[in-house]
């Protein structure tokens, strides 16, 4: 399982991504152009969204397009993604319903849309695209804040400056979808789910989230 940052500022259009990951033509309103990359076996594509989210999200043309027109910064961040394998002990509707139950728990039921693609060009490698967003939704349906800014005070709640005659602040998270540990977290929520499917069907595999040094084995993986 491995995260990456979709964003402006490596030149990435988040609707020319979610058009090569599900196989869909999507039309990009920014570029004023449409994507399409064809495939010979083509993914099994769907969007989870999450409570408050408008009836758009579900629509991926208009999701990616969305989130193109809000975050409109040289450098702003699009969207996260991860990539995973699915286990090849288990058949292709076992391997969607752990995906789908995962990706529930650990992103849309924190707020995320997830625009899950999964890819089965080779039998002996069954993966999975998904695209999380990055903003959470308010109540009404509209786009929130993913921080905010926070003025420093001093003990008569006046706001205070810098030598340099500017008015301290400090940024404050809105969400932890950010934070370094929290790619920890779902790498290891993501082997507790494959391993509990595993020990259910009495198959004797299981897989972990930490190195081979971490774990004391001794080999070369």
């Amino acid at each position: 399982m491995s995260f990456q940052n979709i964003s402006a500022g490596k030149m990435r259009s988040a609707v020319a991504s979610a058009a090569y990951r599900s196989g869909d033509k999507l039309f990009d309103e920014k570029e004023n152009r449409s994507y399409f990359y064809a495939r010979s076996v083509m993914p099994e594509s769907f969007i989870l969204t999450p409570r408050n989210a408008p009836e758009w999200a579900s629509d991926r043309e208009k999701l990616w397009n969305e989130v193109e027109r809000k975050d409109r910064r040289a450098n702003s961040r699009y969207a996260k993604e991860f990539n995973v394998a699915l286990p090849v002990e288990l058949s292709e509707d076992e391997q969607k319903e752990l995906l789908t139950k995962y990706v529930q728990e650990n992103f849309v039921d924190e707020g995320m849309v997830a625009d899950v693609a999964i890819h089965r060009d080779h039998p002996d490698n069954p993966h999975a695209h998904v695209m999380l967003t990055n903003r959470p939704f308010n109540s009404d349906g509209s786009w929130g804040q993913k921080s905010k800014t926070e003025y420093i005070l001093d003990s008569h709640g006046n706001k205070t400056k810098t030598a340099a005659g500017n008015v301290r602040n400090r940024k404050i998270w809105l969400v932890d979808w950010d934070k370094k540990e929290k790619i920890n977290q779902w790498r290891h929520n993501w082997a507790v789910s494959v391993n509990i499917v595993l020990e259910a069907k009495k198959l004797p595999d299981r897989i972990s989230e930490k190195s081979y040094a971490e774990q004391g084995i001794n080999e070369v993986p």
